[in-house]
């Protein structure tokens, strides 16, 4: 059975100053979001989550994926990206990783924007109104924290109890006044590898 969607929300927040210093480049920071019902809600423990996965990830991603582009103007301009899911009381925190860790919903994503890194997550359960929290990355370099980023928002009827919230979000730049260096610097100051940052020997 396809999605259930009950309502969709497009969230867009621009920081235009940031530390009392106006930002050379604006942060603009787009959530898509979509509120469905739970599609194993009601049967109890299910053992096989695979046939509401295929029935319902890939119209979901590509429903927040499109909306993402289209108010982003391109698959380009998005410089950082991640997603999130929210699961009702009802529900388990499983559904919730059910729908947004499948390449059936991140792909649609990944293809849009051009990207070559996995997708920041957030998985909970939770009540209505409670925070949604997506985090951020860049799309092609985890290492680069200036992309390092949160977009927080809430729903105030949702997730219902057999609810699920899906979000997607971007970044078309990444934080003004990034000033904390980058990940490599500190590998180099230590002396350890990419592939191995803590370089643990056992």
């Amino acid at each position: 059975m396809p999605a259930e969607i009950r309502k969709t929300l497009l969230h867009v927040e621009d920081t235009l100053i940031e530390g009392g210093k106006k930002a050379e480049v604006p942060l603009r920071m787009i959530a898509a979001v979509a509120v469905i019902k739970n599609p194993w809600a009601g049967h109890g423990f299910v053992e096989d989550l695979r046939p509401g996965i295929h029935d319902v990830a890939p119209d979901v991603g590509k429903l927040l994926t499109d909306m993402i582009i289209n108010f982003a103007g391109s698959g380009e301009a998005v410089e950082g990206y991640g997603k999130a899911a929210v699961v009702g009381v009802n529900g388990e925190v499983e559904h919730a990783s059910a729908l947004i860790h499948t390449l059936q919903f991140g792909n649609f994503y990944r293809e849009a924007v051009g990207a070559k890194t996995y997708l920041a997550f957030c998985n909970t359960r939770a009540g209505a109104n409670a925070p949604i929290m997506i985090p951020l990355m860049d799309k092609n370099d985890g290492g680069r924290r200036s992309h390092y980023l949160t977009i927080q928002l809430a729903i105030p009827d949702a997730p219902a109890p057999d609810e699920i919230v899906i979000a997607l979000g971007a970044s078309l730049a990444g934080r003004p006044h990034h000033r904390i260096g980058d990940r490599y610097q500190d590998l180099k100051e230590l002396g350890h590898d990419v592939d191995n940052p803590a370089a643990v020997t056992s």
